[in-house]
């Protein structure tokens, strides 16, 4: 059973909005730090932003700062992932993470990863 489940990506026009969500699968995810990454075709994959157990710190990679927002309502177990004024550079395969512990840009931190999701903005 896949831990994390995104939704939400699409298509969508330079300057346009979208909005990740990810949801666990269980109640105990609703405690672990929860985070975005995004791999674009033949690229690495990259930090997006993070966010703390109880919402109170964040923590975003300098390219989405002040156009991307993420949020968490631990009563749904959900995260959020908010994308405003998009750019044919934000195209990736968005993914949702997780961890008890890790707090940070790293990928090898987070312990708990979703399938992805697919965001696509045109020019």
């Amino acid at each position: 059973q896949v831990p994390l489940i995104e939704s939400g990506g699409g298509s969508v026009q330079a300057g346009g909005s979208l909005t990740l969500s990810c949801s666990a699968s269980e109640d105990i995810f609703s405690t672990y730090v929860k985070g975005w990454f995004r791999q674009a075709p033949g690229q690495r994959r990259e930090f997006v932003a993070a966010i703390s157990r109880t919402a109170d710190t964040v923590y975003y990679t300098d390219s989405v700062k002040g156009r991307f927002t993420i949020s968490r309502d631990n009563t749904k177990n959900t995260v959020y992932l908010q994308m405003s004024s998009l750019t044919p550079e934000d195209t990736a395969l968005y993914y949702c993470v997780a961890d008890p512990d890790y707090y940070g840009g790293g990928s090898q931190g987070y312990a708990y990863w979703g399938q992805g999701t697919q965001v696509a903005v045109s020019s």
